[in-house]
């Protein structure tokens, strides 16, 4: 596409949109030794970014996405493919993480499968996909991968880390691990450690894939593998990224068309979906499945599982000891899988360690997935926080 082409597809765009924005590959040719010991002779990472690196490269705003994100939080791909970014409602010209001032910057994580190097990328040794073979990772493996791709760009600082959920919880990492190269940190509805309730729903999740016939040890191909235990995952972790408020609204307990319509009294003694809320949960499941690997899945949950600031420093206040950044955290009332508690915990612990520390708690109903929907409110604390 040339430049008088792009020009015209974005004279098309509604005022505040981020755009057309396209992917890019970071490509690491230097071996990368996981925590766990294990080590790639490098790895891809892909990316986006939106807006313009100022000429002191420090206006930068790196945002870190939960556990079924990607790199595309903001814009459209091609008028072909409209889907927007998954955080496209905050970020992009005039809204609350502001194009016109911030570079923006997204990272697909290290054992990811939206491009990034992860258990369905192929293995050069072997020239098959990693599978189970692929080293575990962790939320501070995926930071420091994401510290590679920053140093590749050039960038002297960044203005703030942003994130949700698991990347909340890279936020935090980020600002232990990089205490001198980010001013601000912005962690919304997630935690300092992964909780036992937690890591028992990961774990349901994770036999759901792994109880499916079709998994193969790990090992099955592109196209196959356990697609109905990948569905169920799904749909149970999508439970708790609700409300029963929320669900109540929206779905009660109304029938589908065809329930309601049937009227047979035969048709309620039967497991075909009958509920609004069934098929719905149905339909997460089967999006799911085509657009996220069973393994990745897998992998995802245990790093996880396995995130504890405290566990290495033996406190949080301990852990939170080299951070230098402004920290504004922010819980919701309805989250329940990641609930207020333990985001003021957070909040207190830095104060505690003589830190510069916030805490916002926003009312609604909405549940774990708050942070991802429109929000006034929201767009206001992120706005002040930023500025």
């Amino acid at each position: 596409m040339n430049d008088a082409d792009e020009s015209a597809l974005i004279d098309r765009f509604e005022p505040g949109e981020a755009g057309l924005v396209e992917a890019r590959d970071f490509v690491s040719a230097e071996p990368f030794v996981f925590e766990s010991g294990q080590t790639l002779p490098g790895f891809t990472l892909r990316y986006e970014t939106y807006g313009r690196l100022n000429a002191a490269r420090d206006n930068v705003v790196l945002v870190c996405h939960a556990l079924s994100g990607d790199h595309h939080c903001a814009g459209i791909h091609s008028l072909t493919d409209r889907k927007p970014g998954w955080w496209n409602n905050l970020i992009g010209p005039g809204k609350a993480v502001d194009t016109n001032r911030f570079f923006v910057i997204c990272s697909n994580c290290l054992g990811g499968c939206q491009g990034s190097t992860g258990p369905s990328s192929s293995n050069p040794a072997t020239g098959r996909a990693f599978g189970i073979t692929f080293p575990f990772v962790t939320v501070r493996d995926m930071v420091r991968a994401q510290k590679r791709l920053v140093d590749s760009l050039g960038i002297a600082s960044l203005h703030t880390v942003i994130g949700g959920s698991m990347g909340g919880m890279q936020v935090l990492q980020w600002g232990i691990e990089y205490p001198s190269f980010v001013r601000r940190l912005l962690p919304m509805a997630t935690t300092a450690r992964e909780s036992a309730q937690g890591i028992g729903f990961n774990e349901v999740g994770r036999q759901a894939i792994m109880q499916d016939p079709e998994w193969h040890h790990g090992d099955y191909p592109v196209h196959g593998g356990p697609r109905v235990g990948l569905a169920i995952a799904r749909m149970m972790a999508h439970i708790t990224y609700v409300s029963d408020a929320s669900m109540d609204r929206k779905f009660g307990r109304r029938r589908t068309g065809t329930a309601a319509s049937s009227g047979a009294a035969g048709h309620a003694y039967t497991f075909d979906v009958q509920f609004e809320v069934e098929s719905y949960l149905r339909y997460q499941g089967e999006a799911f499945i085509n657009r996220f690997d069973a393994n990745t899945y897998l992998y995802i949950t245990r790093a996880i599982d396995h995130f504890d600031l405290a566990a290495a420093s033996g406190s949080l206040e301990q852990a939170f000891s080299k951070v230098e950044a402004d920290t504004l955290v922010v819980g919701f009332t309805s989250d329940w899988l990641f609930p207020p508690e333990q985001n003021r915990a957070i909040t207190l612990a830095l104060l505690r360690a003589g830190k510069r520390a916030s805490y916002a708690e926003l009312k609604t109903d909405l549940g774990h997935d708050s942070f991802l929907l429109e929000s006034e409110e929201l767009y206001g604390l992120v706005r002040s926080f930023l500025s």
